[in-house]
Formats: structure tokens, sequence, C-alpha cells
């Protein structure tokens, strides 16, 4: 759909971009995107849906993944319309507060990802390190507060910079550089003092994702030390392998952030689409690859699904 100039600087409108230069070859890119948003809504429906019937809640394990797969989930659902919109050629104009309204989701959902690896990692660690106090130490009560607790920190630690967009004034031209709406896209088109977004913004992500990253490291520092302590090498092993499927999550989820700044910071020579495709790597990576992680490298689950899948067959 052509964008017109008015809607370019109309203060409440934004221009969504999706392979710069490419256009003609949106409706190719549509098809590899269409199926990797299926397959993100259909492998965590199912993950969640597995879970919800066939397996005992009661375990720690499956409530931080169940609220994994449920984050990753609305993470496709909140960039969906937006994304297939512009590669359909549907619609490429946004509005500063469905813009605003996607910004709060995207990053919040990030922030809830982070603190669900990290609950995960917490989980490792005390199945590992102190199995004897497991279930005293995770009950269902103290697992439901962290869950809390993870939402209230997404929720509201991000609503001050999120409040001060609907404020500022964007004077520049309304070309956004993803199919998605970011914190650090719409400050890159204000021209009201921006300093507060960004100082908050940067302690922002030391004070979660680079925080939440440390501590999942220093759990796996204590966890390998305590396996490492173990006499058996077919224990070892054992041990091990219950930590693959999070230790894949946590990967799968930290890469793309890393690889996004880097393009970001030092790749500003590199094509825009490199920029685009990174973006959609930070969305789509996580949620495509985290319910084949779990139904691949979770026993339970990975039992659970054949088993349901030789019944409805």
């Amino acid at each position: 759909m052509p964008v017109s100039s008015a809607s370019i600087i109309n203060t409440s409108i934004f221009i969504l971009t999706g392979f710069p230069g490419l256009d003609q070859y949106h409706p190719w890119f549509s098809i590899p995107f269409s199926s990797i948003y299926t397959l993100v809504f259909l492998g965590n429906c199912m993950v969640l849906h597995v879970i919800r019937t066939e397996l005992s809640l009661h375990q720690p394990m499956f409530y931080f993944l169940a609220m994994l797969a449920l984050t990753d989930l609305c993470m496709g659902l909140s960039t969906v319309h937006t994304v297939l919109g512009v590669l359909w050629g549907l619609n490429q104009e946004v509005s500063q507060d469905a813009c605003i309204a996607q910004t709060y989701f995207i990053h919040g959902l990030s922030s809830i990802e982070s603190g669900v690896l990290l609950a995960m990692a917490f989980d490792r660690f005390t199945a590992i390190c102190n199995p004897l106090r497991y279930t005293s130490l995770l009950t269902n009560s103290r697992v439901i507060h962290f869950m809390v607790a993870i939402l209230m920190r997404a929720a509201l630690s991000i609503l001050p910079v999120i409040i001060r967009l609907k404020f500022f004034h964007y004077c520049r031209p309304h070309i956004l550089s993803h199919s998605f709406c970011l914190h650090q896209d719409l400050l890159r088109l204000a021209c009201s003092d921006i300093r507060f977004n960004s100082l908050y913004a940067l302690a922002l992500v030391i004070c979660t994702l680079l925080l939440d990253a440390v501590l999942i490291l220093i759990s796996y520092v204590f966890i390998l030390h305590t396996v490492l302590a173990i006499a058996s090498r077919e224990e070892r092993l054992k041990s091990l392998q219950t930590c693959v499927s999070h230790i894949c999550a946590v990967l799968v989820f930290y890469i793309p952030i890393i690889g996004l700044t880097m393009v970001h910071r030092f790749g500003k020579h590199l094509s825009p689409s490199v920029h685009v495709l990174m973006g959609n790597i930070y969305i789509l990576f996580p949620p495509l690859m985290n319910p084949i992680i779990y139904s691949v490298k979770t026993q339970q689950i990975r039992s659970r699904m054949k088993k349901w899948c030789s019944l409805k067959m």
C-alpha cells in the first residue's frame, strides 16, 4: 500500500517498514513469516495444552514453562498484525497510541521472559544443589509469588518511559525502522528532551536483562560445581541433562538481543534490511524455538506429546 506524504508528517500516524528496497518481494517474504507465526501459535498452544491436561502442575518447572509459553504466545499476538500487515501490503500505518501500546507489550514481554528464565534457573539450582529442600523451598504458593513478582516488575518498571512517549513531539519523518514499534525507534523520531528515557531505559536494561543474565550465569556456576563433585559419571550426565533445555532457552533469548544490539551499535554501514532482519529474529526466534526445545529435550513433555498425538491419529 503506498504511503502518502501527509501520513509521514501526521503527528498521530507512524509508518512501519518492511525490508527497504525489497518491497516487490514482500509477498514472497510473507510466506515464511506466516509459517513462522503459525508455528509459534501452534507450538506454544500445544505446550500449554499438554501442561494443562496431562502434567502435574504441582511441579514448579511446569508452572514456569507454562508462563514462558504464554509469554511467547503473547509476543506473537502483539506483533503479527503489523508484521504481516506490512508484508501482505494491507497497511503500513499505525496510530501513535497503538504504536506506544505495542512498544509497551514488546518490551514488557521481553522483561517477563527474562524473569521466567531466571526463575527456571533458580528451579534447576535448587533441584540439583539442594534436592532435599526442593519441595519445601519451591512450594506452589512461593512459585505463584515468583510469577506475580515477574509480572509486576515487567508491567510497572517500563511505565515511566512509556507514558512519556505519549507527550513527546515527533517532528522528524514518522518512518520507523521495523514492522513493529520499539522504544529506541520512537526516541529517534522525537524532538523533545529524551535524556530521561535514554538513561532510564539503559538503567532498566542493566537492572533486568543484564542482572538476570548474571544471576543465571552464577546459578550455573554453582550447579556445575555441585555436579562435578558427584562421583558417578552417569549421575553427572543425568543431572546436566535436566538443564539442557533451559540452557538452550537462555541462549535462544539472549543471543538475538546481543546480535541486535551489536548491529545497532556497530553495523551502521550495513544494509537497512540487516537491521530489519535482526529485529524480526529478536521478536520471533525465541517464541519459535522454545516449544521445539522443550518438546524435544523435556522427557515428560515429549512422551506426553507422543502419546497424545498417537491417540489423535
